[in-house]
């Protein structure tokens, strides 16, 4: 046994262990586990304040299955090798740093017209 500073390691109760009543272990549904959260936030897509911006300002929310989508188009960028894209989903348009897995703008239909895309090396439309 250890000795810091005069104190035996490890540290009891002052009573005892006995007294102390069984815990039972805590379960986690599976789908909020450590690994399971930390997979999505390592490898989920992020949104930079720019375009969390603009999709507050244009009042447009993403359900899941739009984010599903999104993500399932940014891995078909990824696979070909892409770097940026543009991600058309409905009647939006999202650029997505693919190596990054972050939305740096987004648009709606009516900000995107007479509007010209630079510096994307792919488009996909997300279905």
């Amino acid at each position: 046994m250890a000795d810091i500073s005069g104190i035996s390691l490890p540290f009891l109760p002052i009573g005892g262990v006995e007294g102390l009543p069984q815990r039972s272990p805590v379960t986690v549904p599976e789908e909020r586990s450590f690994t399971k959260v930390f997979e999505k936030e390592l490898h989920g897509l992020q949104f930079s304040k720019h375009a969390q911006s603009r999709l507050d300002v244009r009042n447009v929310s993403l359900n899941g299955e739009d984010m599903l989508k999104l993500e399932n188009a940014v891995q078909k960028a990824e696979a070909k090798g892409s770097n940026d894209s543009l991600v058309l989903l409905r009647d939006m348009a999202f650029i997505v740093n693919v190596r990054n897995r972050m939305v740096v703008t987004t648009m709606t239909n009516n900000s995107m017209k007479e509007h010209v895309f630079t510096k994307i090396d792919s488009a996909i439309i997300a279905d």
